[in-house]
């Protein structure tokens, strides 16, 4: 049976995520109609505001403008992340590093022993957590979209993002948008779902769906009882309390997202131009909600009297089987992860991209297309929560159980492990990472191995490549001066974009 009639069921990033992709992969087949379906009375999650640079293939591919993006949705650049005091103070004092975007490979030269036998800090490599510290932009005002001098992602106002894609999806690709609640759906004798239902009892008909309801997986999980993988022994938090916090009108953005430990977990601070927007991640084994709150409210300079975030509690895993029969689940209802290194837009990007490049033409496609579709999505899901895994699990604080027990072994992965054990010997190289599903990769793992001070044995450097690293790090300096008479600070750069696309308008 030809596919005709395909529903998203739920909107926010994931479903209009989904129906960009979706739209810009098949809207050649006038056949097929694609419908998201979404509910008013379901409030969007809205704590995915970071992402990395992945996120521009798609803003591309769908014919988004980033100045409209970057307009619209109050977004501000984002070079990488300031991961601060995820080591022991006692020993290293008040610490950070930084995990840019740029590659840690200059001119395509590897330096990685190079700079471990010099003992530098890792993030030196380039100039880009010096331009993070100087919160400059990472664009020239004559770059053009989705360009600029050091690699770049962005922080955005999620429900401003999903209207943005939302309205693309319906101009540009024909999608159509059906506001109703969906309550539950039915199976056919096959096991496949054969319609939904509205909270009016309606019945909706279609041959394909994509689950985008969040953490109510309504078919995934409640029709088609998927078995859910829990994650929650490898990565220990489980709750996150949240607060959106205002920007003043002079005040700098931050070019990049701050990941700040603490006890018992982290806390992500993301600015946008009119607000940041933060969160309080912690294992409730070792942490009370009290002790959280108190915590965060230290951390934000709030009274804690005032101070009553949003909490949302956090079950990290995903789906046994992301494609199961005529469903595919995205976003929320595929499964979650904590968005550290901004996880959960990417996997959502990634899993609906490969989806749209795997879509069927009939029901009897299916099997053929859903084995390797479900085998890459959890091989991309497995190496996250390892990756994920690694900055807990190299940390040397001691002021919990919660750092003592995410370094527990038991807790690790095998390959996690392995690698690892590898890189006690040897720096991570590419070949560590064979597969394109792997969405962290050697330059990844060495800027948080290194920023985090792990032991690797010192390689042997030869005369020539010595002297070549030298060359091309000598040459960092010349790049920074040039970089702070050239680009302009982060708010400048986007107050005059704003300025620039509001005369547009007139």
């Amino acid at each position: 049976m030809q596919i005709k009639k395909v529903a998203i069921i739920g909107g926010g990033t994931a479903g209009w995520l989904a129906a960009n992709h979706l739209g810009a992969e098949l809207s050649h087949n006038s056949l097929l109609e694609i419908t998201v379906i979404e509910s008013q009375d379901v409030p969007s999650i809205g704590v995915g505001e970071g992402t990395v640079p992945y996120i521009m293939n798609s803003l591309k591919r769908f014919g988004i403008s980033e100045a409209e993006f970057l307009v619209k949705c109050d977004a501000t650049f984002k070079q990488g992340i300031k991961f601060v005091n995820w080591l022991d103070t006692n020993i290293h004092g008040d610490n950070h590093y930084y995990h840019p975007f740029d590659v840690p490979y200059p001119k395509g030269f590897n330096v990685t022993s190079y700079m471990l036998t010099k003992g530098l800090r890792f993030d030196s490599v380039g100039i880009q957590a010096d331009l993070c510290e100087l919160g400059l932009s990472p664009k020239h005002k004559s770059n053009g979209d989705y360009e600029g001098v050091v690699s770049y992602a962005y922080h955005f106002n999620a429900l401003k993002f999903a209207e943005l894609l939302s309205n693309n999806a319906k101009r540009r690709f024909g999608i159509k948008h059906l506001i109703a609640t969906i309550k539950s759906a039915t199976k056919d004798e096959f096991g496949n779902v054969s319609s939904l239902v509205t909270r009016d009892n309606e019945e909706l008909q279609f041959d394909f769906y994509v689950d985008c309801s969040g953490f109510s997986s309504i078919v995934i999980d409640k029709t088609l009882q998927t078995p859910f993988v829990s994650k929650s022994e490898e990565l220990i938090v489980d709750t996150a309390l949240v607060q959106q916090v205002d920007l003043a009108a002079n005040e700098e953005i931050r070019p990049y997202t701050t990941a700040t430990a603490h006890s018992a977990g982290w806390i992500w601070d993301i600015p946008l131009t009119n607000r940041r927007g933060t969160g309080f991640v912690y294992s409730s084994k070792y942490m009370s909600e009290q002790e959280a709150k108190t915590q965060y409210a230290k951390y934000l300079k709030i009274p804690e009297s005032d101070f009553n975030p949003r909490k949302i509690p956090m079950e990290v895993g995903y789906r046994e089987f992301f494609w199961n029969k005529n469903c595919v689940a995205l976003g929320l209802a595929q499964g979650f992860v904590e968005p550290l290194e901004a996880t959960s837009i990417l996997l959502t990007d990634f899993s609906a991209e490969l989806l749209c490049r795997n879509f069927p033409r009939t029901i009897e496609d299916i099997p053929t297309l859903q084995e390797d579709f479900n085998r890459a999505t959890r091989y991309a899901w497995d190496r996250t929560v390892d990756f994920i895994k690694l900055h807990y699990c190299i940390s040397d604080r001691q002021d919990s159980g919660f750092w003592e027990e995410n370094r527990d072994v038991r807790t690790w992965s095998k390959e996690l492990t392995q690698k690892l054990q590898k890189f006690k010997l040897r720096p991570p190289i590419q070949s560590d990472f064979f597969s394109r599903f792997e969405l962290f990769d050697d330059k990844n793992f060495q800027y948080v191995l290194y920023g985090m001070q792990y032991s690797t044995d010192l390689p042997n450097m030869n005369n020539i490549e010595f002297e070549k690293c030298e060359q091309i790090l000598g040459e960092n300096p010349v790049h920074l001066d040039n970089a702070k008479r050239n680009l302009m600070l982060h708010r400048q750069w986007l107050d005059g974009l704003n300025k620039a696309m509001a005369r547009l308008e007139r």
